[in-house]
């Protein structure tokens, strides 16, 4: 189930994508945007919503252009209350189905596993880039992610994912064998080892 925000305003309007794309692109100018230094006034919601698999949406219709996606993902943080975009001067939330960015491919050099974002974002996993498994708790199914920036993830695909699973090992962890990866001398655990099928 995504989050989403409720307007703390009630009846302005919210800013349009046009807007806020504008905005992305002047403070992207100076660098990566410091959205997590800016409190600007809650504007509502705005009717976009970012897909398990990482396709974004305005007003129900795929974002064609990957730019304008890249843009808008350099101005998106998850406040408590839900994901927002963000500008120094205002601030809407937004749907995401899932996490935010989407993992799509991973570069092994060495001990280093580098994830490249579907945003051509690149994160190294490490004591500050973990790599965490939720597990459905009815099917077992597995759910991998690697953080991203601040409190911002991406959901690993499938094939990404068997590739880590391809090169994974067998590790004390907390006092149990678990079947993971390891990264930056970090081991990330993903299946108990007692569960691995035979």
């Amino acid at each position: 189930m995504g989050k989403t925000n409720k307007s703390e305003t009630g009846d302005s309007t919210p800013p349009s994508a046009e807007g806020l794309a504008q905005a992305a692109q002047a403070a992207a100018r100076r660098g990566p945007p410091p959205v997590h230094l800016w409190n600007p006034p809650h504007c509502g919601d705005i009717d976009m919503r970012i897909a398990r698999d990482g396709t974004w949406f305005y007003l129900g219709t795929p974002i064609g252009r990957p730019a304008m996606v890249r843009l808008f993902s350099t101005i998106l943080r998850l406040d408590p209350d839900g994901y927002v975009l963000v500008t120094p001067v205002e601030k809407v939330g937004i749907t995401v189905d899932d996490a935010p960015f989407v993992a799509v491919d991973v570069d092994v050099q060495g001990d280093d596993l580098t994830f490249r974002t579907n945003v051509d974002e690149e994160v190294t996993a490490g004591p500050d880039h973990p790599i965490r498994v939720e597990r459905d708790p009815a099917t077992g199914e597995p759910s991998p992610y690697i953080l991203v920036r601040r409190n911002l993830e991406a959901l690993i695909d499938r094939k990404t994912f068997y590739r880590l699973v391809d090169m994974g090992e067998i590790r004390d962890h907390e006092g149990a064998e678990w079947f993971g990866v390891r990264s930056q001398g970090v081991f990330f655990p993903i299946i108990p080892a007692a569960e691995l099928p035979d």
